[in-house]
Protein backbone atom coordinates (compact mmCIF):
# COMPACT_ATOMS: atom_id res chain seq x y z
CA UNK A 1 0.00 0.00 0.00
CA UNK A 2 2.92 2.38 1.09
CA UNK A 3 4.19 1.82 -2.79
CA UNK A 4 1.14 2.72 -4.22
CA UNK A 5 1.07 5.80 -2.46
CA UNK A 6 4.64 7.22 -2.92
CA UNK A 7 4.71 6.69 -6.81
CA UNK A 8 2.01 9.35 -7.47
CA UNK A 9 3.58 11.80 -4.99
CA UNK A 10 7.26 11.05 -6.87
CA UNK A 11 5.48 12.02 -9.93
CA UNK A 12 3.75 14.84 -8.95
CA UNK A 13 7.16 16.03 -6.98
CA UNK A 14 9.19 15.46 -10.65
CA UNK A 15 6.21 17.53 -12.33
CA UNK A 16 5.95 20.53 -10.44
CA UNK A 17 10.29 20.97 -10.80
CA UNK A 18 10.48 20.44 -14.44
CA UNK A 19 7.17 22.52 -15.31
CA UNK A 20 8.92 25.94 -14.05
CA UNK A 21 11.93 24.97 -15.62
CA UNK A 22 10.46 24.80 -18.68
CA UNK A 23 8.83 27.86 -18.56
CA UNK A 24 11.53 29.98 -17.36
CA UNK A 25 13.77 28.38 -20.44
CA UNK A 26 10.83 29.52 -22.85
CA UNK A 27 10.59 32.59 -21.40
CA UNK A 28 14.06 33.87 -21.82
CA UNK A 29 14.38 32.58 -25.55
CA UNK A 30 14.70 35.61 -27.30
CA UNK A 31 17.84 37.71 -26.49
CA UNK A 32 16.69 40.89 -27.72
CA UNK A 33 16.59 43.91 -26.03
CA UNK A 34 14.79 44.98 -22.88
CA UNK A 35 11.60 46.45 -23.74
CA UNK A 36 10.86 43.73 -25.92
CA UNK A 37 10.71 41.04 -23.03
CA UNK A 38 8.21 40.67 -20.00
CA UNK A 39 5.21 42.53 -21.53
CA UNK A 40 1.97 40.50 -20.80
CA UNK A 41 0.86 39.17 -24.48
CA UNK A 42 3.18 41.65 -26.23
CA UNK A 43 5.20 39.89 -29.05
CA UNK A 44 8.76 41.30 -29.54
CA UNK A 45 9.11 43.28 -32.43
CA UNK A 46 11.72 41.83 -34.09
CA UNK A 47 9.60 38.95 -34.10
CA UNK A 48 6.75 40.91 -35.62
CA UNK A 49 9.01 41.97 -37.97
CA UNK A 50 10.16 38.68 -39.05
CA UNK A 51 6.62 37.13 -38.98
CA UNK A 52 5.40 39.84 -41.65
CA UNK A 53 8.26 39.72 -43.75
CA UNK A 54 7.65 36.03 -44.25
CA UNK A 55 4.20 36.14 -44.59
CA UNK A 56 4.80 38.61 -47.24
CA UNK A 57 7.32 36.20 -48.82
CA UNK A 58 4.75 33.43 -48.62
CA UNK A 59 2.19 35.63 -50.68
CA UNK A 60 4.52 36.26 -53.31
CA UNK A 61 5.41 32.69 -53.84
CA UNK A 62 2.08 31.88 -53.40
CA UNK A 63 0.65 33.91 -56.02
CA UNK A 64 -1.93 35.83 -53.22
CA UNK A 65 0.48 38.99 -53.27
CA UNK A 66 1.20 40.39 -56.86
CA UNK A 67 4.82 41.76 -56.62
CA UNK A 68 3.50 45.85 -56.90
CA UNK A 69 1.75 44.59 -53.60
CA UNK A 70 4.16 43.16 -51.84
CA UNK A 71 7.03 45.43 -53.16
CA UNK A 72 4.87 48.35 -51.36
CA UNK A 73 3.86 45.77 -48.16
CA UNK A 74 7.93 45.73 -47.88
CA UNK A 75 8.22 49.29 -47.91
CA UNK A 76 5.85 49.75 -45.17
CA UNK A 77 7.44 47.41 -43.18
CA UNK A 78 11.06 48.99 -43.68
CA UNK A 79 8.73 52.11 -42.88
CA UNK A 80 8.28 51.26 -39.23
CA UNK A 81 11.25 49.46 -39.00
CA UNK A 82 13.08 52.68 -39.29
CA UNK A 83 10.34 54.44 -37.20
CA UNK A 84 11.04 51.53 -34.55
CA UNK A 85 15.29 52.41 -34.55
CA UNK A 86 14.00 56.00 -34.25
CA UNK A 87 12.03 55.41 -31.33
CA UNK A 88 14.79 53.19 -29.82
CA UNK A 89 17.35 56.15 -29.71
CA UNK A 90 16.26 57.89 -26.74
CA UNK A 91 15.01 54.84 -25.25
CA UNK A 92 11.33 53.39 -25.86
CA UNK A 93 8.43 54.93 -23.97
CA UNK A 94 5.03 53.48 -22.97
CA UNK A 95 3.65 55.52 -25.74
CA UNK A 96 6.03 54.67 -28.64
CA UNK A 97 5.64 50.54 -27.79
CA UNK A 98 2.09 51.26 -28.46
CA UNK A 99 2.17 53.20 -31.03
CA UNK A 100 4.45 50.69 -32.68
CA UNK A 101 2.16 47.64 -31.50
CA UNK A 102 -0.74 49.28 -33.18
CA UNK A 103 1.27 50.10 -36.29
CA UNK A 104 2.31 46.43 -36.54
CA UNK A 105 -0.98 45.59 -36.11
CA UNK A 106 -2.45 48.18 -38.94
CA UNK A 107 0.33 46.36 -41.22
CA UNK A 108 -0.75 42.60 -39.82
CA UNK A 109 -4.33 43.64 -40.85
CA UNK A 110 -3.64 45.08 -44.25
CA UNK A 111 -1.22 41.67 -45.48
CA UNK A 112 -4.23 39.50 -44.75
CA UNK A 113 -6.35 41.51 -46.79
CA UNK A 114 -4.05 42.17 -49.51
CA UNK A 115 -3.54 37.85 -49.66
CA UNK A 116 -7.13 37.57 -49.62
CA UNK A 117 -7.97 39.83 -52.18
CA UNK A 118 -7.22 37.55 -55.18
CA UNK A 119 -5.05 40.68 -56.95
CA UNK A 120 -8.54 42.49 -58.26
CA UNK A 121 -8.86 39.20 -60.13
CA UNK A 122 -12.95 37.88 -60.31
CA UNK A 123 -13.10 34.07 -58.99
Amino acid sequence: MFKKAIIPALVLAAASVAVPAVASAQSHRYDGPRYEQNHRGWQPIAQRKYNLDRRIDVGQRNGSLSRREATRLRGQLNELVRLEYSYQRGGLTVRERNDLDRRYDNLSRQVRWERADNNGRRR
